[in-house]
């Protein structure tokens, strides 16, 4: 164990600790929770990061919209600093207040469809006010916020890392301990394709977890579009080569090996903490490095092409590829969600 590791080890049990004394003084005290005047549907996890809540949610939210469910998505904005909160996300909004994965949301979902905030109650207030006609609040990333009630929760697992070394922060990725799956109505497992034991993730389901149903899905690279003109290619690209690949997000592999999976080849790739972006300066070292590697263009995700502007656009010589993320058989969770909506 190295030195970090045997200092952070008592920090683990004391955070544990913690997170389930916050959970029982919710249990107990049911009046400290808020209620929307609409369902709320939560998508959330155990773990820290890269599990696929933004894909999944925007699948819910275009596939409920589709079906006559109006709804709205309710998101902390992780990393943006805003004055005004709680903030409505429309596609110009600036990221640097937004967060990117809302700013990603509304680009997709239209108007009013997407409001951050730190207390989630009021942000589905001010959703309410400016969409009267909602019948249901999605709220992404919510499984750890209790202050607001919710009608369903969906826990998501990602179906690569699973439950990681199983530890509690910030020895492991878990936020809460794993008995806390009972208080979720589904279990949504991603990747599916790539899990190699389902009946290890039944049996963890049914010793941890509340009896609700499992769903099985993945994620799917169906076209890339350019950045700076917005023309979509098929994946593979074809012409030009191999990609140099780039991203900033809770599990950078799994983006890489969709690559390889829609075939996709990339000489190399260049990682950056979740939530963040190259400046300009870096853009211009990740093309150096790209083409010292034999890469005649870039590729990143949706997630990332949002926190790109103007300056990025100044120094962008190779041409950069945005891959276009989507559900795959998803439909039968959003048959059930549908409903248990009804």
């Amino acid at each position: 164990m190295s030195i970090l590791r045997y200092l952070a080890a008592p920090l683990s049990p004391l955070y544990g600790m913690v997170v389930r004394a916050r959970n029982r003084s919710f249990d107990a005290h049911p009046e400290r929770i808020a209620h929307a005047s609409v369902p709320v549907v939560s998508i959330g996890n155990l773990s820290a990061g890269g599990t696929g809540k933004t894909p999944l949610t925007l699948f819910l939210a275009e596939g409920l919209e589709a079906a006559g469910w109006r709804n709205a998505v309710l998101s902390r904005g992780y990393g943006g600093r805003r004055e005004i909160d709680p903030m409505s996300v429309e596609a110009d909004s600036d990221p640097r207040q937004t967060g990117d994965e809302p700013l990603l949301m509304a680009r997709r979902l239209g108007p009013e469809r997407v409001v951050v905030g730190r207390k989630r109650h009021a942000a589905a207030l001010r959703a309410l006010a400016q969409r009267p006609d909602l019948r249901c609040l999605l709220l992404d990333d919510g499984f750890q916020h209790r202050a607001l009630h919710r009608d369903l929760d969906l826990l998501v697992l990602d179906g690569v890392r699973l439950w990681g070394n199983g530890r509690m922060l910030p020895l492991g990725n878990l936020r809460e301990p794993m008995d806390s799956a009972q208080r979720a109505h589904a279990l949504v497992v991603t990747r599916a394709a790539r899990v190699k034991d389902r009946g290890m993730v039944e049996v963890w389901w049914a010793r941890f977890g509340s009896g609700g149903p499992i769903f099985w899905v993945d994620f799917v690279l169906g076209a890339l579009r350019r950045w700076d003109t917005g023309d979509r290619q098929p994946i593979p690209l074809p012409g030009l080569g191999p990609a140099f690949a780039w991203c900033g997000l809770g599990h950078p592999e799994a983006f890489y090996a969709d690559l390889l999976v829609a075939g996709q080849a990339w000489t190399g790739s260049h990682s950056y903490p979740d939530h963040r972006g190259p400046t300009p300066a870096e853009l211009v070292r990740l093309q150096v490095r790209a083409k010292m590697e034999d890469a005649a263009w870039l590729v990143c995700t949706e997630k990332d092409a949002v926190k790109l502007g103007r300056g990025h656009a100044s120094v962008l010589e190779l041409p950069l590829f945005i891959a276009e993320q989507r559900v795959a058989g998803g439909e039968t969770l959003l048959a059930w969600l549908k409903s248990e909506l009804a």
